[in-house]
């Protein structure tokens, strides 16, 4: 998230969280698609971290993207930690070991997207270039160590390192370590978000297989297609996973209220402070019990960036955001929104996808989940297996492109974009088994030659 909250309203009820929820509802004329995308920054010469001070830094990227674009900068405590976009909506932000990240404005079509996409990198690589700095787009680090990676000097980050090794195996695995793309999508009303939510947590695994792209821990394959999927398997499971009781009856806003009000709090902002509440609770903080803050009790801001620090496989907010996929070389990005958007904005193709998952089980679901990351389109459920629900969902999402008739001045619609996953699954491999074939053979087993071939 790029950004903090500032909304000082006082919350006093439980129905107020709801009707924040329910304040995300918007026509379907209104519908946009937003897109964010990480990336791993190195040097170019040694293939290095690049630290936020120093020479190249982190810092100076930041600087000279915002001389280029003229965005607003994002700063805490006296670093520029970010920029914003006032004009648009996009803004650029730092994960927490120097992954940059863009997230896109709200638009309206996958075309623009790709322009956007486009423009970014070209000013980023403009900004970069003198600086010896190079952009990679895998869903984890090749090579670097833990210990090698430099931290963001950003408060919630340092609350959220202490909190990690806590609660899960992988946590700072996946803030220092991995990449993203993701994809955030509008509803129309509560049973549009319900019935949008489960398809996409049911097929959230087969995005994970078709963008699989992380089979390199420390230089050596780890077994898997996607380490980064398999990494949130064990980051935090009070906060991440497939949301079973979303599948139950009654499930709606207040549901999903009672669930973000079960997740422990990381911090609570005030003013510029970023105060340590690990662990602790919401409702206490709504009750004016929290032992760090007596009295204190919670705002609009402190419970949207409550729900910015949830991790679900699908993450409710005043939208909907897939967050299944590995991040990937730049001709790749845009075909994770055009698969969403082709299949949630299009209701014949959401109808459709519903009847496919709509009889798996909770525990099927799950075991999909827990065996994608290694077995990547050998995965099964129910019967079938991912590479044949790959081609499935990709021909609904297809249709549903088609029909949604967003052309772009060349007459073309948006699922041109599907093209780049069209193309492994028409191979029947994952982009991870791809990079593992040239390990073992023409990169004679080294990933070095990943920084040039997979570079933006």
């Amino acid at each position: 998230m790029a950004r903090d909250q500032v909304d000082m309203t006082p919350i006093e009820t439980r129905k107020e969280l709801v009707a924040w929820f329910e304040a995300g509802s918007k026509p379907k004329s209104q519908f946009r698609i937003g897109t964010e995308h990480e990336k791993f920054v190195f040097t170019v010469e040694g293939h290095r971290p690049v630290a936020y001070q120093g020479r190249p830094s982190i810092q100076a990227l930041l600087e000279g993207m915002q001389y280029l674009l003229g965005w607003e900068p994002i700063v805490e405590d006296g670093n520029v930690i970010g920029l914003f976009d006032v004009t648009g909506g996009g803004a650029i932000s730092l994960e927490p070991g120097g992954q940059f990240e863009l997230s896109g404005a709200p638009v309206e079509s996958v075309h623009q997207t790709s322009s956007e996409l486009m423009a970014h990198l070209a000013q980023v690589k403009e900004v970069a270039r003198p600086l010896g700095i190079g952009f990679l787009g895998l869903g984890m680090t090749p090579n670097w160590s833990r210990a090698e990676i430099p931290t963001m000097p950003k408060g919630r980050y340092r609350i959220m390192t202490a909190y990690m090794p806590k609660v899960g195996k992988y946590g700072l695995d996946m803030m220092y370590r991995t990449c993203t793309v993701q994809t955030n999508l509008d509803y129309s009303s509560e049973a549009d978000m319900v019935k949008k939510l489960r398809v996409s947590l049911a097929l959230q695994p087969v995005a994970t297989a078709m963008f699989a792209n992380s089979p390199f821990t420390e230089g050596k394959p780890n077994g898997f297609l996607s380490f980064r999927s398999e990494i949130w398997r064990d980051t935090d499971p009070d906060r991440s996973g497939m949301l079973p009781w979303a599948f139950e009856p009654g499930m709606g806003f207040e549901r999903y209220v009672d669930y973000a009000l079960s997740v422990p709090m990381y911090f609570v902002k005030r003013g510029d402070q970023y105060i340590d509440v690990a662990g602790q609770s919401f409702r206490d903080l709504m009750e004016g019990r929290l032992s760090a803050m007596p009295g204190e009790r919670a705002t609009i801001s402190d419970w949207a960036n409550h729900i910015s620090t949830i991790f679900p496989e699908v993450r409710l907010k005043r939208y909907l955001e897939m967050r299944g996929a590995d991040g990937g070389p730049w001709r790749r990005l845009p075909a994770l929104p055009a698969y969403w958007a082709g299949i949630l904005y299009d209701d014949d193709a959401l109808d459709a996808a519903w009847d496919l998952v709509k009889s798996w089980t909770a525990r099927e679901r799950q075991k999909l989940r827990d065996d994608v990351p290694k077995l990547g389109f050998a995965a099964t459920i129910a019967g079938r297996g991912v590479l044949q629900l790959a081609k499935a969902t990709l021909a609904l999402a297809q249709e549903g492109l088609a029909r949604r008739r967003r052309l772009d001045a060349n007459g073309y619609d948006e699922s041109r974009y599907l093209q780049p996953i069209e193309e492994y699954v028409a191979r029947g491999i994952t982009p991870a088994q791809e990079l593992l074939d040239k390990f073992h053979g023409p990169w004679g087993g080294s990933v070095e030659p990943v920084f040039r071939e997979y570079a933006y």
